[in-house]
This record gives structure tokens, sequence and C-alpha cells, in this order.
């Protein structure tokens, strides 16, 4: 997966290799600390931007769990993901109040825009698509997040400009590297 680097960053992606290295240090931090396995696997998901399974078994073994209980943990939590993300995460809300207010509908144009379904990736790995069920802005539905930003009443014929903002960023950042 190719990653846009920060406008100026001269740096080189980080191999497997050195992932695993710096993974191998968070281990050695949080190894004798109780209830480390979440917080070891978000640090993980941020250096590798998801959970190979490489990882997850380099952490089983770091912190003396079963390869399984690792697992079982990254299965339960929404929050991480053992296939590749994009670069920006889109997550629609159909909790009941954007449900009603129109989110299925923007979803359904978010899919088509991307030309992707919910949980994949378009194949420029610039975008991932999710739902979620709430986050909390009920009172401004239908919303959607992009990564942290919070987009709300949207209509499904604004979608192609909120993505563009996101598109524009890439561009920026590809031109001045």
């Amino acid at each position: 997966m190719e990653v846009t680097k920060p406008a100026g960053c001269t740096c080189e992606e980080a191999t497997e290799e050195e992932l695993l290295a710096r993974l191998d240090e968070v281990l050695t931090e949080y190894r004798a600390k109780p209830g480390a396995l979440i917080p070891v696997l978000q640090m993980a998901q941020g250096l590798f931007g998801y959970l190979p399974e490489v990882a997850l078994k380099r952490v089983a073994l770091g912190l003396n769990k079963s390869f399984s209980e690792v697992a079982g943990v990254v299965s339960f939590y929404s929050f991480f993901s053992t296939i590749p993300r994009g670069q920006h995460v889109v997550r629609v809300c159909l909790g009941t109040a954007c449900y009603v207010r129109g989110g299925k509908r923007v979803l359904d144009t978010i899919k088509q825009k991307l030309k992707i379904d919910v949980g994949e990736t378009t194949a420029d790995h610039l975008f991932t698509l999710e739902v979620t069920r709430c986050f909390g802005a009920c009172g401004l539905a239908p919303a959607i997040m992009i990564d942290s930003d919070v987009h709300h009443r949207v209509k499904p014929n604004r979608i192609e400009s909120v993505l563009g903002k996101y598109r524009s960023e890439v561009v920026v950042a590809e031109r001045s590297a």
C-alpha cells in the first residue's frame, strides 16, 4: 500500500522488518503491564496502518498470550482492522436519526462515487468505507465522519464536494513532495 507522505517529507516508507522492530520495542515496554493487550494492538495498528497476521503473532508471543486470544480481541473491537485501510476512513452513520433523515441514500451515493462497498478500500488506497451506528451527531443528521472530521446534514448531491476536499489534500501533498 502506497502512503502519501506529508508535504516536504523526504523519508522512505518503513519496511516490515523495521515495523516489527518498532513493535518489539513497544512489547518490551508493555510486557509486564497488566491490561497491555489493547494498547499494544492500538500501537501496532498505528505502526502498520492495520493488523497483519505477522504483527498479531508477534504481539501474542511478546505478551505471552495465545494467538486465538489476540485474534479474538481484534475481531471483537470494530476499531481494529486486519486488512489495509485507505488513507481516509469514511464512516456513514446509520443510527436511527441518520437513517430516517437519509443516511441510507448518503451511503448509496458514497458507494457509487467511490465504486466500493462497505468494508472495502478504493483501488488507489485513498478511501475505506465503513458504517457506524452513532457518533453523537443525531441533531445534525444525516452525518458522516471522514477520519476525525464530522460532516453534518449531508445530502447525496454534496458527497462529491465533501470527498473532493480529501482528494485535493493528496494532490497538494504529492505536488509539494
